[in-house]
């Protein structure tokens, strides 16, 4: 199984509401992104920096990152481009992480 870890930026005084639409996901964006592989998402959030850091355990070689031309991952994009830090195209700024150390 591959791990995927990549950070975004959230606006300031946005965690409550960053939080409440991610606790009503769409069903049919966690289907799409449970069918693509990605078997455990979690995303944390740093309060000092507003850093979202976002880890992925997958089952291939595809991550959530990779399904930003579908029509719901761009309508999720939309929804969110008010709180979050986000590119040209709605999609969030995101930098993938790289991994120095891990313990199974």
């Amino acid at each position: 199984m591959k791990r995927f870890a990549f950070k975004m930026k959230l606006k300031p005084g946005m965690k409550e509401e960053y939080k409440k639409r991610h606790d009503a996901i769409w069903p049919e964006l966690e289907q799409l992104i449970r069918e693509s592989g990605v078997l455990d998402y979690s995303i944390f959030l740093d309060e000092e920096t507003n850093i979202l850091f976002a880890c992925q355990k997958q089952s291939g070689d595809a991550s959530s990152q990779d399904l930003g031309s579908t029509a719901i991952v761009q309508k999720w994009w939309a929804y969110m481009a008010d709180i979050m830090e986000t590119n040209p195209d709605n999609s969030p700024v995101t930098i993938p992480l790289e991994e120095v150390f891990y313990m199974a």
